[in-house]
């Protein structure tokens, strides 16, 4: 009969909603409200996978999120395996498929379980051994071998198919984890009306209380409490409770990120739902109420299928209504076992009790618990267990004085262990807190805090149930800035435990295998072994042996293994110290992390609001930095060059339309702004008048160029930014940067508008008479409206920005104009321009022109090792400013020292011969290889209004070489150029007035 060992009452499961999963192939009953991991134990199922090195059989070993051993593959549909899933973890749900891991081909006979014969060969940091020799083995023999070995399930094969969110949220007050101690914390909190966010990992929130039958609290059950707690909070829309929810990384400035699982519970989740979402919380305080996790004891053969926890087993009966065994035995050094045997005795189970304290030490728990007719043996430590898939006797025996007396076997079929607790303080110790050694509780627990966090409850060593409310509540208060203090009246908790590294035995310690890394088959012989040949730092032992390296990180080891190598090496535990806590605190998944940044969002294409009409008329595209830009815009029969010229000549003999939409702009505003401006920038601000700009170059503190761009100033307080088109996010963090950490004192708010604004530049003789009648509050004649200044007004009737600027060296204007009219203003200006035959250009006629007027492009003329000085931009420094970012370094002996390469110009012997950017420039192509380099060449085009082609180089001291004859490397040898000035077409400069 199915669920043979579910209890025929009780338990928090609706047993009105029985469901259906498998489990490899097995068709396992259950109820709502059950873990996998719960319903395999209903059905009388322990085996649930195989070790990672030794593939011994293996079951469940805890309730929660620390579970190593029973990690399983779940099916989400067609070729996707979703594997390392802990099945303590997974909620069970109606046709779920899941599946056993690291076994072939059945869990019950593995053929991988010969590599637990030959354990003797297979001891810690074997592999760094065995191999090294010979070399020639490793690319055909060593990597396969230990490549198909890696891993305990298989990766999935196709995309993920699933969505997932992405929430970015602000709180006063977060609370980790919704045990008692998180409830008292968020009820105190709340009180205040300050916004708090209260995460546990579990389907439900309570905690311990989940599963407390007998305990009371401010005179009522723990359920009752639990139940008004929680309503309570759900009532307050200052409140988010988020169940499901695991906080697995604590990052700088109280940024913490969370996973909620959203639909992998629910057998009818909508497709259109997310399957997680991901949480990146600012918060003001954090309260981390994370618990504690319970240690396993450290004796031979404590791995086999059926030993599990002790306060596990005591969950899977009070909270799932599940009997893990009908005759269990609890092994323990802690008094929160006696508790767990009672609840198990009050089931109706045969039920012994086994602790290594002698009875002087054990209280009076031990008569509470023989009153129940429980067998109580203080003073016996375990010295093995017997059975194969599944535990069927525990082998114990007296301890006296040291001395092992005569074994013992009672029989059983399920252990559960407790060695004491360990306080979760992972997230603590992201957060860079500093953990101190508490001696009486043999545990690490919070100490000095780095950011504005505080810890309570379990998570900060108090085991008491009143201690943790009063805490908790204590530190909810503290968070949200209260004075308030409550005193709860609880059961009290019978606390205290006796360390213990590894139960005493009379077996050859040579052939104990006592496991403390139950994932990763790591022993107390293999620490030992690390110690013998030189392993003394804990990081360095961690990562000989693996302990502490399985997918649980060391929840259920980490304690054991510390106090192992303490004791070897004869150290005070806390001068061992302890492993770094890394996030994430458990698997998450990638899904979650990348969120909907996939696909067509993993590097998403930004498009302009005149995008569309560029499509509609034949327009080449190409990828700006995440722009999708109009390359050219080619006529029946023309190719990419023909194009080119066309519209270069088009431009300087009448009109082109361009859309510069994409540049970046940057509204900088505030009493500061001009200031702000003066320190960030190489040239003066402070005296720029309203309605003029400047064109703006800005460094990096090494004195290397990191943008430009022309900069309007359009109050006192106000200036336009524009920067490059890929360099937009790079300036403003810039800005932001120096505003907050080094100039805080100045009064200037920041606001990106590059999406704000469609810019429309119109360039050419005729661009004037092109705009004038489209254009009204603006007198466009030279003397009103000169070269580099900026007006307000409208166009078609849309106000707008209009510059008098150009980046061709003719007339030009740029139209800044809301974006939902971009399109629109486009449409008439192109009707306007007909008359004058404009028309629409691209990128690539766009750098033509500017290169035949010499202006750089940053990226392009700029590697991030270039000066102002080397692309002939010294004269733009101001030389009465006493500061600004990158001055200093300009005066370094190596930025100022002769040699440096400089911007020219460069003219190919033969007019037609275009030469390649990124090509080479020697002096002497004969002389010996390796050559000396003096340069190389930054941009070169066919210019159709030059006749002829150009190109920028940056060549060492180019600038003194003008006239001379260079060599070029070519795909077939080398050509001659001559060094010319930069500037090819109007190097007079007269057209951009004309």
């Amino acid at each position: 009969m199915a669920q043979t060992y579910r209890l025929p009452t009780g338990g928090r499961i609706d047993r009105s909603k029985p469901i259906r999963f498998t489990f490899d192939g097995r068709t396992i009953e259950g109820f709502a409200g059950d873990t996998v991991a719960s319903a395999l134990l209903a059905n009388g199922i322990h085996l649930t996978g195989r070790s990672f090195k030794y593939h011994r059989p293996r079951g469940i070993l805890t309730h929660g999120s620390d579970e190593p051993s029973a990690l399983l593959s779940v099916d989400r549909g067609p070729g996707r395996i979703d594997p390392n899933n802990r099945a303590t973890v997974v909620e069970a749900r109606e046709g779920l498929k899941a599946a056993s891991q690291n076994r072939w081909p059945s869990l019950s006979f593995d053929v991988g379980a010969v590599n637990d014969l030959l354990s003797p060969v297979f001891v810690a940091g074997f592999y760094y051994k065995t191999f090294m020799w010979p070399r020639s083995f490793w690319d055909r023999v060593y990597e396969p071998v230990i490549r198909a070995a890696a891993g305990l399930g298989v990766a999935p094969q196709v995309p993920d198919a699933d969505r997932y969110a992405n929430r970015h949220a602000h709180c006063d007050v977060l609370v980790v984890g919704a045990g008692p101690a998180g409830l008292a914390a968020a009820l105190a909190a709340a009180k205040t009306g300050k916004r708090v966010i209260v995460a546990d990992e579990q389907p439900e929130l309570g905690g311990s209380l989940l599963h407390e039958t007998t305990t009371t609290i401010d005179g009522q059950s723990a359920e009752a409490w639990r139940a008004a707690a929680i309503a309570e909070l759900d009532a307050q829309e200052n409140v988010i409770l988020l169940p499901r929810t695991t906080a697995f990384g604590y990052y700088n400035h109280n940024h913490i990120a969370m996973t909620e699982r959203v639909t992998d519970h629910r057998a009818d989740a909508p497709k259109t739902a997310p399957r997680e979402r991901l949480w990146q919380v600012r918060a003001g305080e954090v309260v981390l109420a994370t618990g504690a996790h319970e240690r396993p004891l450290v004796f031979a053969d404590n791995d086999r299928p059926g030993v599990m926890l002790a306060e596990s087993v005591r969950v899977f009966v009070n909270r799932y209504g599940v009997l893990p065994g009908r005759k269990i035995v609890f092994a323990t050094s802690a008094v929160s076992a006696y508790a767990a045997a009672a609840d198990v005795k009050a089931a109706g189970v045969d039920v012994t009790l086994v602790d290594l304290r002698p009875e002087i030490e054990c209280g009076a728990e031990v008569e509470r618990l023989q009153a129940l007719g429980v067998e109580v043996l203080t003073g016996h430590t375990v010295v093995g267990t017997k059975g194969r898939m599944r535990v069927e006797g525990l082998i114990v025996a007296p301890v006296t004085n040291g001395e092992i007396g005569a074994r013992r076997v009672i029989s059983c079929d399920c252990v559960g262990m407790s060695g004491g607790w360990t306080p979760a303080v992972h997230l603590f110790s992201q957060s860079r807190g500093k953990l101190a050694y508490d001696e009486g509780l043999d545990a690490f627990v919070p100490g000095a805090s780095a950011q504005a966090e505080r810890s309570a409850g379990a998570a900060k060593g108090l085991y008491d149930l009143m201690d943790c409310l009063a805490s908790g509540f204590a530190a909810g208060a503290e968070a949200a800035g209260s004075t308030e203090v409550r005193t709860f009246s609880a059961t009290p908790t019978p606390v205290g435990f006796k360390p213990v590294r590894a139960l005493p035995t009379d077996a050859n310690p040579a052939k104990v295998r006592a496991f403390v890394d139950f994932q990763n088959d790591v022993t107390a012989k293999d620490l030992k072994l690390a110690m013998r040949e030189g392993f003394e730092s804990i990081e360095h032992v961690k990562r000989y042996t693996t302990t502490g390296m399985a997918t649980d990180q060391g929840k259920t080891s980490n304690m054991n293994a510390l106090g192992i190598v303490s004791e070897s090496l004869n150290r005070p535990l806390p001068s061992v110290g302890t492993t770094t806590f890394r996030p994430p605190y458990t698997p998450v998944t990638f899904g979650a992390l990348v969120g909907p940044a996939r696909d067509a969002l993993f590097d998403p294409i930004r498009t302009t609001p005149i995008h569309d009409w560029a499509a509609e008329h034949g327009a080449k595209f190409e990828n700006v930095a995440l722009w999708r830009r109009a390359w050219f815009f080619p006529r029946p029969g023309e190719d990419q060059h023909a194009a080119v010229a066309r519209e270069c000549k088009a431009v300087r003999n009448g009109v082109g339309i361009f859309d510069a939409s994409t540049l970046g702009k940057i509204e900088v505003v505030g009493p500061d702004a001009a200031e702000f401006m003066n320190r960030l920038y190489v040239n003066p601000w402070t005296k720029l008048g309203v309605g003029r700009c400047r064109y703006g170059l800005m460094l990096k503190e090494d004195g290397f160029i990191l943008d430009d761009g022309v900069v309007a100033r359009l109050a006192d307080d106000r200036f336009h930014v524009t920067t490059t088109t890929g360099g937009a996010p790079r300036v403003l963090n810039h800005m932001e940067d120096y505003l907050q950490t080094e100039w805080p004192e100045l009064n200037v708010f920041l606001t990106s508008t590059t999406e704000q604004w469609a810019v429309i530049a119109v360039q050419g003789p005729k661009a004037g008479e092109t705009i004038q009648n489209l254009v009204s509050g603006i007198d466009l004649s030279n003397e009103a409206f000169p070269h580099m200044a900026v007006r307000e007004g409208h166009i078609c009737g849309t106000p707008c920005r209009l510059f008098r600027v150009s980046f061709t060296g003719d007339l030009g204007y740029e139209i800044n104009v809301p974006s939902d009219y971009g399109r629109a203003v486009w449409e008439a200006v192109m009707e306007a321009g007909a008359p004058f035959g404009i028309t629409p250009y691209g990128t690539e006629t766009m750098h033509v022109l500017r290169a035949e007027k010499g202006y750089i492009i940053v990226g392009q003329e700029t590697d991030g090792t270039v000066t102002p000085d080397d692309v002939g931009l010294a004269g733009m420094i101001a030389k009465a400013k006493p500061d600004f970012v990158g001055k200093r370094s300009l005066a370094r002996p190596d930025l100022v020292a002769s040699g440096r390469k400089q911007l020219v110009g460069l003219e190919t012997a033969d007019p037609g011969e275009v030469l390649d950017e990124g090509a080479q420039i020697v002096a002497d192509p004969d002389q010996p290889i390796p050559m000396k380099m003096l340069g190389h060449v930054t941009s070169s085009y066919h210019s159709a209004n030059c006749g002829r082609s150009i190109a920028l180089a940056l060549v060492e001291g180019g600038r003194a070489l003008s006239g001379k004859t260079l060599h070029v490397t070519t795909p077939t040898g080398f050509t001659t150029v001559t060094v010319r000035e930069p500037v090819f077409f109007d190097a007079e400069g007269g057209r951009i007035n004309a």
